[in-house]
This record gives C-alpha cells, sequence and structure tokens, in this order.
C-alpha cells in the first residue's frame, strides 16, 4: 500500500506492508450496551462490606453495570428519561481515558446510581431500566 506522509512541508511517497492481521471484524473494546456486564464476577457495589455478596436484581438485563473502574465524569441521563439504545448514559474516566457509557436497551430509566465525582468499580450499577 502506498501513502503519502508531509513533514516540514515536504511531501515523501512511502510504500508500506501490513505487519498484522486486520482487526476490522473485531467488536470496539466497549460496544454499545457492554455496560451491562450480566453474570460477570463484579465488585460489590458502594455501601456493601468487603467480602459481601451483592443482592441480587429481580432482572439483570435492565440494568447497566460499570465496564471499568474509575469516575464519574458526567452524568446525562435522569430517572424517568425514555431513551433508546445507543443513547449516551454517562461519561466515566479511568487512567486519564473517558468513555462513554451507553444504554444497552430502549426504555425508561428508573434509576440512576451514581453522580459525577463518585468513584465506581468495575460491576457497579449505574442506571436502572423500568
Amino acid at each position: 500500500m502506498k501513502l503519502r506522509i508531509t513533514i516540514d512541508e515536504k511531501t515523501y511517497e512511502v510504500e508500506v506492508e501490513v505487519a498484522e492481521p486486520d482487526h476490522a471484524g473485531l467488536p470496539p473494546a466497549y460496544p454499545v450496551g457492554s455496560a451491562r456486564l450480566a453474570g460477570s464476577a463484579a465488585s460489590a457495589p458502594a455501601g456493601l462490606a468487603a467480602g459481601a455478596a451483592p443482592l441480587p436484581l429481580a432482572n439483570e438485563e435492565k440494568v447497566c453495570r460499570s465496564p471499568v473502574s474509575g469516575i464519574v465524569v458526567k452524568v446525562l441521563a435522569n430517572a424517568g428519561d425514555s431513551i433508546q439504545a445507543g443513547d449516551s448514559l454517562l461519561l466515566l474516566e479511568a487512567m486519564k481515558m473517558e468513555t462513554n457509557i451507553t444504554a444497552p436497551l430502549a426504555g425508561v430509566i428508573a434509576a440512576v446510581n451514581v453522580k459525577s465525582g463518585q468513584h465506581v468499580q468495575t460491576g457497579d450499577v449505574l442506571i436502572e431500566f423500568v
């Protein structure tokens, strides 16, 4: 494959060989709805003692869990909001990178369990749906 590269206003034509296989067919690191980690060995939500098992939810398909440990930068959704699958719910920051958490399903938000500035752990329930 030939590419043109400009450095200091001087253009070079280079030929590049792909050394690694194409990963285009793989899903992104955090696809739409990936924040839902049903059945994972998630850490206990805030408020539970270390080693205590989290209480099971009535319907695991109607929650959005944190895919990473980090800090809630911004909450974009509120209880009562009607959302579509893929709508942005909140932003998490982990290791100086922001992760956009999106809705895994369409519906109505029953509860937002986090606020801006709050620390969350992998698997914590961020949002619950009706």
